[in-house]
């Protein structure tokens, strides 16, 4: 894990994209520290960051959250202090939901407090979280291939499954969750044997089913999903794709590798840019 940032910086690989003319920037937001996600609070109209500040896999206590206006004004730069890696986040029941590692923060929306740290048995690098309609929280666990769900504060396994590929983007689309999968065989440099895709996991059965057409053509990280659109970022490559039902995933827009997990207002996606301290806002068209 220690050599994950300085590894990433310089990965790239050839692959073969199909730009299209889907997104524009609007604007960018800097001086952020480590940025791993940028969630969109529309209760209380503002993007909250997650800033991981080292090493993503070591419980330093560096990390923090930020907030960041809708028009790219920073709010607040140290909103919640007291974590170690925070990572993706979800809202649920008025509360944050955040992963650091092993554990899920919970914080009060009002105040930005830390109010409870959630221990989750069995954890390894937990990654992204998401919320059902329901309230149930659900966190991926890329280097255990398994996706936990949190009930108030009680957490579970969920799913485990070799199929899952490192999950490590999460949303929850109806009654499944879409998962974007980093890969098999991730080497030192967090390169791949064999690139991700996109996969569901159906609420109900728990099964695990990739989404056709967009098999094995990237190591991803974040992912949203905006009408018959799902976005997803390439990490390693810095590449933001669109996948739609039969068709295969076009590359939409191009940054440098570091692209991480994607948080979405329905018009707009936010992309934190984690190796230039950056949140960049797209306009969809």
């Amino acid at each position: 894990m220690k050599t994950l940032i300085t590894s990433i910086c310089v990965a790239a690989f050839a692959i073969a994209l199909a730009p299209a003319a889907e997104a524009a920037e609007l604007w960018r937001a800097s001086g952020f520290e480590q940025p791993e996600s940028a969630l969109f609070d529309a209760a209380n109209h503002r993007i909250i960051v997650s800033n991981i500040v080292g090493n993503p896999g070591e419980a330093d206590g560096n990390g923090y959250l930020s907030v960041l206006s809708l028009d790219g004004k920073v709010v607040s730069r140290h909103w919640t202090a007291g974590m170690d890696a925070p990572k993706g986040s979800a809202i649920s029941g008025g509360k944050l939901y955040v992963a650091d590692i092993t554990k899920v923060r919970i914080v009060d929306l009002a105040s930005g407090k830390l109010i409870s740290t959630i221990d989750v048995p069995g954890a390894v690098f937990l990654n992204d979280v998401t919320s059902d309609s329901s309230g149930k929280v659900y966190v991926t666990d890329m280097l255990a291939d398994a996706i936990y769900r949190i009930d108030g504060d009680r957490p579970e396994l969920f799913v485990k499954d070799a199929k899952l590929a490192a999950p490590n983007g999460i949303f929850a689309d109806g009654g499944r969750l879409i998962v974007a999968s980093w890969g098999k065989g991730i080497k030192p440099d967090f390169s791949t044997a064999a690139p991700g895709g996109l996969l569901s996991v159906d609420l109900a059965t728990k099964a695990v089913t990739p989404l056709p057409g967009a098999q094995n053509f990237a190591d991803l990280d974040g992912v949203v999903a905006i009408g018959d659109s799902i976005y997803a970022t390439a990490f390693m490559t810095g590449t933001l794709y669109r996948y739609k039902v039969g068709e295969a995933p076009e590359a939409v827009e191009q940054f440098k590798p570091g692209s991480a997990d994607i948080g979405t207002d329905g018009t707009r996606i936010f992309v934190p840019l984690m190796n230039e301290g950056e949140i960049a806002v797209l306009s969809l068209d």
